[in-house]
This record gives C-alpha cells, sequence and structure tokens, in this order.
C-alpha cells in the first residue's frame, strides 16, 4: 500500500528527473577538477534566489527480524524562507503511519511488523525545495519573534547543559563582544580555532558537550561541534539551535566534503545550526563544516583557517550555507512512539528494533537501509 502525506498547499506537481543537469554538474565540479583548481581561484559563495526541488527516497529492509519489529524514519518538517517540506509518499508491507515528535515537532515514519513477517520493508520518499542562504550583515529589520517563542532555544537540553564550564567557556570567549553579532561571531571563530574534526567518530558523533570541554578532547563531528556552538550560544543568552538534515547534491563549488552523491546518501547526515540575532532573525551557521574543510577537503590537514582553501567557507558558513541539503528537524531528547529503548539525543537516523533490541544506524549495510535523492524540474 502507499500512502501520500501532504505538507504542501499543492500537492499535484509536474515531475521531470533532473538527470542531464546532475551529470553535468557531476562532471563539472568532480574532485579531480577542484584539486586541479589554484587554491587562489577556490570560490565558495551561494547566493539565494533559486529554489531547487529534490525528491528523497529512503528504503530499510529488516535482514533477519527477530520477533516483533519497528521502525522510524525521519521527514522534513521545516518550513522557512530556505526550505520547503512538501509531500511524503510511504510503502510497506507492514503497518505504518506520519507522526510527530509532541515538543518539537519533528515529523516521523513509523511502521511496525508482526513477528510472523519475515522481509519487514518500508520506502519513503520525501519532496523538499531548497534554496542558499547568505546573510546579508547591511539589512536589518525582521519582525522580532515572541520572548516566549525564543525561551525554548536558550534551555538545556539532556546532553546540552548551558550552565557550569559550558557557560564559563563561553563567557571567555566571548569577552570584549558588545553586541549578539559579536558574541556569535566570536563563539564560532573560537570552535574552529578551538575544535577539529575527527573522522573516527562514528556516524556524526553523540552531542555529549559537557564531557568534551570537561575531557579537553575537542575533536568530533558536525553533531558534536554544531552542538557546543549552539551550546556555548545558548549559555550566554543567545537562541541557537542544531538543524539535523542530510547532505542530498554535490557542491557547485568543488568541495568534495560539502556535498553527497545522490545516489548513495546513506553516511551523508549533517547537522547545521542557526542563531537568532535581533534583527536579523534565525541566521544560519556551521562551523562544523569549516573544521571538516580544514581536516579533510585535502590531504593534508589544514590548520590555518586563513588558508585560500578554508578562507571561503569559513567567511560563509557564518551567515549562511549550500542548499544542497535537506533539514529534518531540530528535535532533541526525542522519545521514539513505542519505542523499548532510550531518548534519543536527536533524529537524524533511521532506527528501527527487533526483539533483540536497537539496530546500529550508524552501520546501513549491516542495518540494510539505503538513502537516496533525485533532483526534479517543474
Amino acid at each position: 500500500m502507499t500512502t501520500v502525506f501532504s505538507n504542501a498547499p499543492d500537492g499535484a506537481r509536474r515531475r521531470f528527473l533532473h538527470t542531464a543537469a546532475a551529470a553535468s554538474v557531476l562532471a563539472t565540479f568532480s574532485p579531480l577538477n577542484f584539486a586541479q583548481t589554484a587554491d587562489a581561484e577556490r570560490q565558495f559563495a551561494p547566493q539565494p534566489g533559486t529554489w531547487r526541488t529534490f525528491d528523497v527516497t529512503t528504503r530499510i529492509e529488516i535482514a533477519a527480524p527477530q520477533g516483533a519489529t519497528r521502525v522510524w524514519l525521519p521527514v522534513p518538517s521545516v518550513n522557512s524562507d530556505w526550505q520547503k517540506s512538501l509531500e511524503s509518499t510511504f510503502t510497506s508491507n507492514g503497518s505504518a503511519r506520519m507522526t510527530a515528535d509532541g515538543h518539537y515537532g519533528a515529523r516521523l515514519l513509523y511502521a511496525e511488523f508482526a513477528a510472523d513477517n519475515a522481509k519487514p520493508f518500508v520506502e519513503l520518499t520525501s519532496r523538499i525545495q531548497t534554496q542558499n542562504r547568505a546573510q546579508d550583515w547591511a539589512k536589518k529589520g525582521v519582525a522580532a519573534e515572541s520572548a516566549q517563542s525564543l525561551a525554548q532555544w536558550t534551555q538545556a537540553t539532556h546532553l546540552i547543559p548551558v550552565d557550569g564550564i559550558v557557560r564559563d567557556t563561553a563567557k571567555k570567549a566571548t569577552e570584549g563582544a558588545k553586541t549578539d553579532v559579536e558574541k556569535a561571531q566570536k563563539l564560532f571563530d573560537w570552535i574552529v580555532q578551538n575544535t577539529y574534526r575527527e573522522p573516527k567518530v562514528r556516524g556524526c558523533g553523540e552531542g555529549d558537550i559537557a564531557a568534551m570541554l570537561e575531557t579537553g578532547n575537542l575533536g568530533g563531528k558536525c553533531a558534536d561541534l554544531n552542538a557546543l556552538f549552539v551550546g556555548l550560544c545558548r549559555s550566554v543568552g543567545l537562541p541557537a539551535r542544531d538543524v539535523y538534515g542530510l547532505r542530498i547534491a554535490l557542491s557547485a563549488f568543488g568541495y568534495k566534503e560539502l556535498g553527497g552523491i545522490p545516489a548513495k546518501l546513506q553516511g551523508a547526515q549533517h547537522c547545521r545550526a542557526e542563531v537568532y540575532l535581533a534583527g536579523y532573525g534565525w541566521v544560519a551557521m556551521d562551523p562544523a563544516d569549516v573544521a571538516k574543510v580544514m581536516r579533510q577537503e585535502t590531504a593534508q590537514w589544514i590548520k590555518d583557517p586563513k588558508n585560500p582553501v578554508v578562507a571561503p567557507v569559513n567567511k560563509v558558513l557564518f551567515g549562511g550555507w549550500e542548499g544542497n541539503w535537506m533539514a529534518f528537524n531540530n528535535a532533541h531528547d526525542v522519545a521514539l512512539p513505542h519505542s523499548t529503548g532510550p531518548k534519543l539525543g536527536f533524529l537524524m537516523y533511521p532506527q528501527a528494533e527487533t526483539a533483540a533490541g536497537r539496530l546500529d544506524p550508524y552501520a546501513p549495510d549491516a542495518f540494510k537501509y539505503q538513502i537516496s535523492a533525485k533532483e526534479i524540474l517543474g
């Protein structure tokens, strides 16, 4: 059975696969071509104005079910001036339905399968539109959000405390800052200068920021580094939030580490961050991707953010990001409905449980899930 869930005012849209354009992008912006480009010529300058449409498909097949099986898939929940979460369709040989996190409104597809179902499967396709973000710092005037609306984005979560060593670190890092923009810039720079990308961390990391600061182990991945940035911001009164999502296309600027291969996106999960700044509203941030470029874009670990490979990324990701990425949600401390396992620190990966317990979402080949994206014209 196939079910359609629409979050768009117009569920009917013409569909044309963008295969020729995708092939052209792949040929033009391959890592090889980028590697041959002189450092001084490398650019990273995404600008808003052009919306792109994608169908993103996740398929899960439970190869060795034990007893009753349950599956949860994150569904795009963000609607903003940079993303439109449109309709979703799903097919399953079990009982599947859309549901949502009660606090953050994060949508997810929940499927359950009887113990005698030998080959449980569920497939979800979500259509989204996305565009680049670039903050114009010369323009202010965005209508202010209410204090009540912003309050939750200054509060602690299980893995993101806002007191103790987190607040002490943030206060020291923001010394001399007179405005909220200056505070955010100092904290962004602190992350870039003091943390680092650690490729050996599984998945996107866990985001236990107090443990990072207390141990002095400041290596991690996006869910660690951007969570630390968010926690530091919250601890000094700046509303901030993680945005959990998935890279869905190659970078148009040739950065191999800032894009995903559309045919195989398992492992392409990536979280970003936003900070609320008075007069500007919610502003895009991603210091973790600066760290990724420094560590993995070239064969040599680049330690200087002023390096010509890193500098344009370091500048742009304070206020912007490329729209080759899809956001799922901003949720923390997620209790999966009907789950026998613990809460999740965040919901960005497919989840499943059998009678033997929760499967490992960081092992897609053993878990048996695939994620792909197709760009659509029309």
